[in-house]
């Protein structure tokens, strides 16, 4: 394995997580390292960690709760809210998080995490996929280069270090917007690269360094045999297809697919039942195929469970759950399985960018104005479309089908998206 960085996360939810996964051939030994849950991490940074990520997982919670708990949610919502884009203008002034993150490094909070990765090889740069590990390295002068990456379609103030013109912090960001969004939080251009976000070279190429793409080809093709029942789409374009893939085999290699990812916090969990009730008679009939996500979470696997056993479904065949008690093998199974799947019908968060893997993302609510911003994002691009009513998924799945609709995302996401994150942003650290 590499010794080329210091890859840094936070185990709160799977965003930041799964943002470093594609990296962890640039870390000593292959180890990410959770800033927030690290060997001999003191008690006092650990318990600040802990704060913060149950308030993170009880706020989600609370949002699934008519009334009150969007009014609790809401309240705590605005401290991270994203400003209006227009009109563009100065907006380097730190917000109430941030100068809430500088009072903590200030008593420390940190300084052990720094300390260690300076005595262990300080020359390694630092390539965090969460904004606080990166002003950690900062503030406590951490000699070797700091990077972030960006892991959202657009990000708040938080992101960017409280006094960004004189940072030497350097960026990984996902898009257009989140770049001159930096731009407009003070970040020096120069410190700004447009990589990408970070997608498992596994679902694009057996060769990476080659550059090519033969594996997200491949499934693409079978993908769109799936998502264009009526050939309507392909009619259309034909040329462009065959063009960028190939020629389409006679038949897919699998049913109609649907991968139904459920958060870090277990939100929405109840979505999936309620699509799995509506198709029922498809997946009784092997017309159709549904992937459970439950993470890492067992209450959420064995919430989906009970809930197979009282449809009758625990012993099929055209309902799988996917569940790893270590996230590493979890984001493992994950990316294998998104080779099989046709749609991929999730809450707007980093999985947003999965999209250009060749998959059409069908938006369950967003959960905060970080989601909303996703959201946004994937229905300008085209690579996504927000959900209708889970309870009469067997009417309107099948007439977006019909008409090729989601062909359409499929191949919007793959010409459009960017899919060499993982390999560009290696490139710099190792470059």
């Amino acid at each position: 394995m590499g010794e080329d960085a210091w890859v840094i996360s936070v185990n709160m939810g799977y965003g930041h997580q799964r943002t470093a996964h594609p990296l962890r051939g640039l870390a000593p030994d292959g180890k990410i390292i959770n800033a927030n849950d690290y060997q001999n991490i003191p008690e006092r940074d650990k318990k600040i960690w802990e704060t913060t990520r149950r308030g993170y997982e009880l706020i989600s919670n609370f949002y699934q709760t008519p009334l009150v708990g969007r009014t609790i949610f809401s309240f705590f919502d605005r401290f991270q809210r994203i400003l209006t884009f227009y009109p563009k203008r100065d907006l380097s002034e730190p917000n109430f998080i941030l100068k809430q993150v500088y009072s903590r490094l200030k008593k420390g909070w940190g300084e052990h995490l720094i300390k260690d990765l300076k005595f262990k090889n300080p020359k390694l740069p630092v390539v965090s996929t969460f904004f606080t590990p990166a002003f950690m390295a900062e503030f406590f002068n951490y000699p070797g280069e700091i990077f972030c990456i960006v892991c959202d379609a657009d990000i708040s103030r938080t992101w960017a270090p409280l006094k960004p013109k004189e940072s030497k912090i350097k960026y990984f960001t996902p898009n257009e917007r989140t770049t001159e969004r930096l731009k407009l939080y003070g970040v020096k251009p120069e410190n700004i690269f447009l990589t990408g976000y970070p997608l498992p070279s596994e679902n694009i190429t057996s060769n990476p360094s080659a550059g090519g793409m033969e594996i997200l080809k491949e499934d693409l093709k079978c993908r769109l045999l799936n998502l264009d029942t009526k050939r309507r789409y392909f009619g259309k374009y034909k040329d462009l297809i065959e063009s960028r893939l190939g020629e389409l085999p006679k038949k897919s290699s699998h049913p109609l697919t649907i991968m139904f990812s459920v958060g870090g916090a277990g939100a929405q969990k109840e979505i999936a039942v309620e699509i799995i009730k509506c198709l029922k008679s498809y997946l009784e009939q092997g017309q159709l195929k549904i992937i459970l996500s439950a993470g890492i979470r067992e209450k959420v696997k064995k919430y989906f469970e009970r809930e197979l056993k009282e449809l009758n479904l625990a012993q099929s065949n055209s309902v799988k759950i996917i569940y790893e008690k270590d996230i590493a093998d979890y984001f493992q199974e994950f990316n294998h399985h998104l080779r099989e799947i046709d749609i991929l019908w999730t809450k707007p968060s980093e999985l947003s960018f999965y999209s250009a893997l060749g998959i059409p993302v069908i938006i369950a609510p967003p959960i905060g104005s970080q989601e909303e911003f996703n959201m946004r994002w994937l229905l300008k691009s085209g690579f996504g479309i927000s959900q209708e009513d889970p309870n009469h998924t067997s009417e309107w799945l099948f007439d977006w089908l019909n008409q090729g609709y989601l062909a359409e995302m499929a191949v919007e996401g793959f010409i459009e998206g960017e899919k060499s994150g993982t390999f560009n942003i290696e490139k710099i650290c190792t470059g």
